[in-house]
């Protein structure tokens, strides 16, 4: 059976030899992508870790509003969100193993499919915020939809410069001559979209489900 992104035969995608050696070594432990990746992807979740305790201490302070307000959420929206950013990730985490057996074809595919669960992402994003708008629900409501809106406003640009990182990694894994440089990059490009993927998940149970 192939991966569900390769709709052809592995044979049909030509290997890299360094990169099929890198994964078939026992001893080729690494950290996943460049160091300068992990710089950034420490210090953003630092940032968003203040801004989730920031939340929970202000929900105590008056529990009673914020839990008034989360019942106007769009829960549905907000899960089927989370179901494709999981997805997306499901995708990314494929074509980044099929990288590294050189399946250059099928790995452009993955990466595709996760940039479309990005689009469907911010699609139901403009939903969800036209029909709080709507119904005159903005930042200066109270405390919870201000950092309702600021917190996935700014997981919003996140998702915005991940699609980017995910569009060039389409094109750059579909131009093939998988090397263990280019693997690098691919990983790179996955750890950071698998961290927006991870605030989101944090961001839902917050705002959405925390009780």
């Amino acid at each position: 059976m192939y991966p569900i992104c390769s709709p052809m035969p592995p044979a049909a995608d030509s290997l890299s030899g360094s990169v099929e050696h890198v994964a078939a070594s026992p001893h080729a432990r690494r950290i996943p992508g460049e160091a300068g990746i992990w710089v950034f992807i420490f210090g953003d979740m630092l940032v968003f870790s203040l801004f989730f305790l920031t939340f929970v201490y202000y929900r105590g302070q008056d529990p009673e509003l914020f839990h008034r307000s989360q019942g106007a959420l769009n829960q549905v929206l907000g899960a089927l969100n989370t179901v494709l950013m999981l997805t997306s990730s499901w995708c990314v985490a494929t074509g980044v193993a099929l990288a590294r057996r050189g399946w250059h074809r099928a790995v452009a595919r993955c990466f595709g499919l996760a940039f479309l669960c990005g689009l469907g992402f911010v699609v139901i994003k403009y939903f969800e915020y036209s029909e709080k708008i709507h119904a005159g629900v903005t930042l200066t409501t109270n405390d919870f939809f201000m950092y309702y809106y600021m917190f996935t406003g700014i997981h919003l640009m996140h998702v915005l410069i991940g699609m980017g990182v995910l569009a060039f990694m389409t094109r750059y894994a579909a131009a093939g001559g998988i090397d263990a440089r280019k693997m690098v990059h691919i990983e790179s490009g996955a750890s950071f979209w698998h961290v927006v993927d991870l605030l989101w998940i944090v961001l839902f149970a917050l705002l959405y489900l925390l009780g």
